[in-house]
């Protein structure tokens, strides 16, 4: 077992730009279910039509990148409302349908060939992100070491400007829960009733948190579109999940939660993964398994560690059992 290589890729998660993308994600998701309890299981579609929204305003109508960075943004805003103004006036339960269905539908549109004039189906969108490499002030082949481990120059730009974007989101967010607006959310989350009779418009209230967090969703889109290459595939359900498993670790209806979730879930992702593969790998493996059973054990193992957590510490490493109920 070669631990200073797994160690090594698991520190390169910890704070890559996987990292990153996820703790995107959650945070949008903490906007959503930590401060207003609602269950929102597509937060990947929100990410879909902004990184689409850049791909195909840049690469098909040969745009500037500011302006598919609007687009996206606003795709992300409509969405919101789209999904939102039948559902909120319903049981949490129907916005859940709702979102991982409407995920799904997005994810098989973009990669169908009915659309493949303006998604280029499953061949994806590339080439979106060269305005914002050419910024890099890194050289972009170029191995640059931090605490011992390598990152190139592409990918060390792409982490700094996320993780500035990532302190200026939990700025924002900390400022918002914090106000009168903030204090509001909870008590929608608590006991709506309550609140209405208060004289608080909950729907409202409701409509607001679900774009806040579907537009910060769509901002881990848009990081994705600025990194990588656009496949529908990519944004499947399960990054989702990925995302609860992140927020639900860190600890929901915190602030720093689901960016420490992002990290460590990350960490543990890659550091298993390097141990698996090197414990069924060479003629004296220890576990009998393949490399392609790897990704298999790697997700129970997740959903063992959620299970475990939400029994054992529901409100996750940072979070206060008394703040949030997981049964909302």
């Amino acid at each position: 077992m070669d631990f200073g290589v797994v160690f090594s890729n698991a520190f390169a998660q910890f704070v890559g730009p996987q990292a990153i993308f996820f703790a995107l994600l959650a945070i949008g998701l903490n906007v959503h279910f930590g401060y207003t309890g609602l269950l929102n299981f597509g937060q990947i579609g929100f990410a879909l039509v902004s990184a689409y929204g850049v791909g195909i305003t840049v690469v098909i109508y040969n745009q500037p990148l500011w302006l598919g960075l609007l687009v996206g943004m606003a795709a992300s805003v409509v969405l919101a409302l789209l999904l939102g103004i039948p559902t909120l006036r319903l049981r949490a339960d129907y916005l859940a349908i709702v979102t991982i269905a409407a995920s799904e539908i997005l994810r098989l549109a973009a990669r169908s060939t009915a659309s493949d004039q303006y998604t280029r189906g499953t061949r994806g969108i590339q080439g979106q992100n060269f305005a914002f490499q050419a910024m890099n002030p890194f050289t972009p082949g170029r191995e640059y070491t931090i605490l011992g481990v390598k990152f190139l120059g592409s990918t060390l730009w792409a982490m700094v400007v996320g993780w500035i974007l990532i302190a200026l989101l939990l700025l924002v967010v900390w400022m918002l829960v914090n106000s009168p607006w903030g204090r509001a959310l909870k008590a929608v989350r608590e006991d709506e009733d309550a609140a209405r009779a208060l004289g608080k418009n909950v729907f409202l209230y409701r409509m607001q948190a679900l774009v806040l967090g579907g537009f910060i969703g769509g901002l881990a889109g848009i990081f994705i579109a600025m990194t990588q290459a656009l496949n529908p595939d990519f944004f499947s359900t399960q990054q989702t999940f990925f995302a609860w498993t992140a927020m639900i670790l860190g600890g929901a209806a915190t602030v720093f939660g689901p960016v420490v979730g992002a990290m460590v879930f990350w960490f543990l992702f890659s550091f298993t993964d390097n141990v698996l593969r090197q414990l069924s790998s060479g003629p004296d493996a220890v576990l009998p398994i393949t490399a392609q059973q790897v990704g298999a054990v790697q997700i129970m193992l997740v959903g063992i560690l959620l299970a475990v957590l939400i029994v054992f510490r529901p409100q996750g490493i940072m979070g206060r059992k008394r703040e949030v109920q997981l049964n909302v």
